[in-house]
């Protein structure tokens, strides 16, 4: 029986990135290609509240994928279907759709003036710090498919050894309390190979996990029946690092502090997953119009949304000084280009194969 519930929680986290990259504009975080130069409360908050759980997500959603897929197909499928469906589109993605926002990144952050021609040569040959904020080679939001990737080839000969476990043996886990307990393995790997805050250690165990709950239906079980536990423990522990991160500020580095701030969000992620979770598998565990149109152009909305992005919020921050206003006009036109974009690619065969959509 398929389970319409992940289908349906990838297709929303994505879709979550359209506004979460727009309320970027405006985050007092860090940079953006495009930045409009203060912060508004509202978007900085939205960001801090879901920037803790939503790529884990995608990486939690990605690895309970894995179970049903690895079951249809052997090692050779598997890693051929990875390559066709991951790595393509993120080779095909950096060459023509990411360095777009690098070009109006330069035009805003630099004055640029030249022509997108001579930008392109820029974004293979300018130093930079890999974000691409101020122009220069980046992969930009398409790090999730190079990490997906090299999780999914890496993960394969654990997988295989996994397929063999019956964790109804195992029950040490399916207690409610000890669930949450897990975010321990996330944090204790979150320091290997941690490039710019996303760590592939994390995001490995984070995809792992997510391929042992799909196999351990009494895990899934408990998880529904608790969500409501997770939610208020989510709730609670989101308002404490809220209110603590705009008294003192983060907390980064290896003193026994920073240690504990680390475990502490670590947490908070893991039971807004689980919470995610709880209530995904029992409202969202079903089929109709809009969620399989999604399932099947979602991967493709991630794809193209940001580059969307950023050119519209060049020429809106041209048009008005309004900033609901340009927020507004940014979501909006970005999902509907997006959505053509969707709908003429998968039109042609050469995009498609291009940016793995399928027919």
């Amino acid at each position: 029986m398929r389970k319409y519930y992940i289908d349906n929680l990838r297709s929303l986290g994505i879709l979550l990135l359209i506004p979460y990259h727009t309320f970027m504009i405006y985050n007092g975080f860090e940079l953006f290609y495009i930045h409009g130069g203060k912060t508004v409360r509202l978007a900085n908050d939205f960001i801090f509240l879901t920037a803790i759980w939503f790529m884990p997500l995608l990486f939690l959603i990605s690895g309970m994928s894995t179970y049903y897929s690895i079951q249809k197909r052997n090692s050779k499928m598997y890693i051929m279907e990875r390559f066709y469906k991951i790595f393509i589109p993120l080779i095909f993605g950096i060459l023509f759709i990411v360095p777009i926002q690098t070009f109006y990144a330069e035009k805003y952050h630099n004055n640029y003036q030249g022509s997108y021609i001579h930008q392109y040569r820029l974004f293979f040959t300018k130093e930079t710090d890999l974000t691409g904020y101020l122009g220069g080679f980046t992969p930009a939001h398409l790090w999730f498919l190079l990490y997906l990737f090299i999780i999914s080839i890496l993960a394969l000969p654990v997988i295989k050894k996994l397929m063999k476990v019956d964790f109804r043996e195992i029950n040490w886990f399916n207690r409610k309390d000890r669930i949450i307990l897990l975010f321990i393995v996330p944090f204790l790997f979150s320091a290997i190979l941690d490039i710019s805050g996303k760590s592939l250690g994390q995001f490995f165990t984070i995809f792992m996990l997510g391929f042992i709950l799909a196999k351990d239906e009494e895990m899934l079980v408990t998880i529904e029946k608790n969500r409501l536990m997770y939610f208020i423990i989510t709730i609670t522990t989101s308002l404490c690092l809220y209110l603590f991160y705009y008294r003192f500020g983060g907390l980064y580095g290896f003193s026994l502090k920073a240690i504990s701030y680390s475990a502490f969000r670590h947490l908070i992620m893991w039971v807004s997953l689980l919470t995610i979770l709880g209530y995904g598998i029992k409202f969202l565990n079903n089929a109709n119009r809009f969620s399989n149109y999604f399932t099947k152009s979602a991967f493709s909305f991630y794809i193209f949304h940001q580059s969307w992005l950023i050119l519209i919020a060049y020429y809106v921050f041209k048009w008005t000084n309004i900033i609901l206003l340009r927020m507004v006009l940014i979501i909006l036109v970005t999902f509907i280009l997006s959505l053509l974009t969707y709908e003429l690619f998968r039109r042609i065969a050469v995009t498609r194969y291009m940016f793995g959509i399928k027919r």
